[in-house]
């Protein structure tokens, strides 16, 4: 991991934005200030991961969102958003988690398997075959790296001697769960599309070295037993496993240890100080410890409509008071359900993400 001019220029900006108070109230109900809240974050070239100041592009976010903006009537901005994006890409020679508002391309805060699946994931929703052939050439380049960079030829999985940037780039970790639900995905959408697929089906590899018999999914391949809210989601959501039985020990792991009290969701109950990076273990500490995340509690929740209805009415009520109580649909909160605000960051504002709040 480097950090280069543009990773400094970023910080900086967000550093800035903290220390000056600035906060955004939206007047109306909860879905009158999500639906405005994606309008925001529309910039006429693509969707921005917020209004606030997380105001470039990335690749994961937007994932996250694909399916929602679809069914919210956005579907043009986001296949204008792809042909944008592409087109930077293509120009610079690689798929990248970012581009910033200067529109170059870089990795927070290296290279991440989930550019690569989201990139196929929100193109094969879009149903984008003219797009995927007008590109063809630099996809087929971009499948072919990925697959060098992040594979190990002997398991055909997650390589384990290095770090990748991931939903949890602030941490290391050893070939996480997440990490290779995200190249699983990209390998079906990567055969959607016709495309030569170096990575095979990764599925059963998956269950066989990531399942504990426990009933969860491990965090990464060092299978330590605490139980992690985006390993036990996304093999789920990435389609790695059906299994109903699978679904619900995962969702009833992910309740008991606590990580979606006060709602959701924590990636753990307790700190992983050792896996932390420098400089966000100082400049925003514990950001992706105990903290609770709006990109990741939706998608929980709905995993949680056909498993636990009564779970699942009780965080959507609780999504509502919070948009209410803040005017705003906000990045991230402390343990206790504050904002998280520390002297040189705070809780980003106007999140893309309120889509999936609008598709609950």
């Amino acid at each position: 991991m480097g950090l280069g001019i543009e990773h400094v220029r970023e910080g900086l900006r967000f550093a800035v934005r903290a220390l000056s108070g600035r906060k955004v109230r939206y007047i109306g109900t909860p879905v009158e200030i999500c639906h405005k809240i994606v309008d925001d974050c529309w910039n006429k070239r693509y969707f921005t991961v917020s209004a606030g100041h997380f105001h470039e592009f990335y690749m994961r976010d937007l994932g996250w969102c694909a399916e929602s903006l679809i069914s919210l009537g956005y579907k043009q901005k986001l296949l204008e958003s792809m042909e944008y994006v592409l087109s930077v890409y293509s120009r610079h020679g690689k798929l990248t988690t970012t581009i910033t508002p200067r529109d170059i391309p870089i990795d927070v805060f290296s290279l991440a398997p989930d550019t690569l699946a989201y990139c196929f994931r929100i193109l094969r929703l879009l149903d984008a075959e003219n797009v995927v052939k007008r590109h063809k050439a630099f996809l087929q380049s971009e499948i072919d790296r990925y697959h060098r960079l992040c594979i190990d030829k002997k398991t055909c999985l997650v390589r384990e001697d290095r770090s990748f940037s991931s939903m949890k780039d602030n941490l290391r970790r050893v070939s996480s769960t997440y990490d290779n639900c995200m190249l699983s995905m990209a390998s079906d959408d990567i055969d959607h599309f016709g495309l030569n697929n170096p990575f095979g089906d990764m599925k059963k590899k998956i269950v066989d070295r990531l399942w504990c018999n426990d009933g969860f999914f491990y965090d990464d391949m060092e299978k330590k037993r605490y139980i992690a809210g985006d390993a036990n989601i996304f093999p789920f959501i990435c389609g790695v496993t059906k299994d109903r039985k699978m679904l619900k020990s995962c969702l009833v792991k992910i309740h008991e240890a606590g990580l979606d009290d006060p709602f959701p969701l924590k990636y753990t109950n307790f700190r992983i100080k050792d896996k932390e990076l420098w400089p966000m273990n100082w400049f925003a500490s514990n950001y992706e410890g105990t903290a609770i995340w709006m990109h990741m509690g939706p998608l929980y929740v709905k995993l949680l409509m056909g498993v636990d209805k009564r779970l699942y009415l009780k965080h959507k009520a609780t999504y509502r008071r919070l948009i209410e109580e803040h005017g705003n649909f906000l990045e991230v909160y402390e343990e206790d359900g504050s904002p998280y605000k520390k002297t040189f960051y705070r809780s980003d504002e106007s999140m893309l993400w309120a889509a999936n709040y609008l598709t609950l």
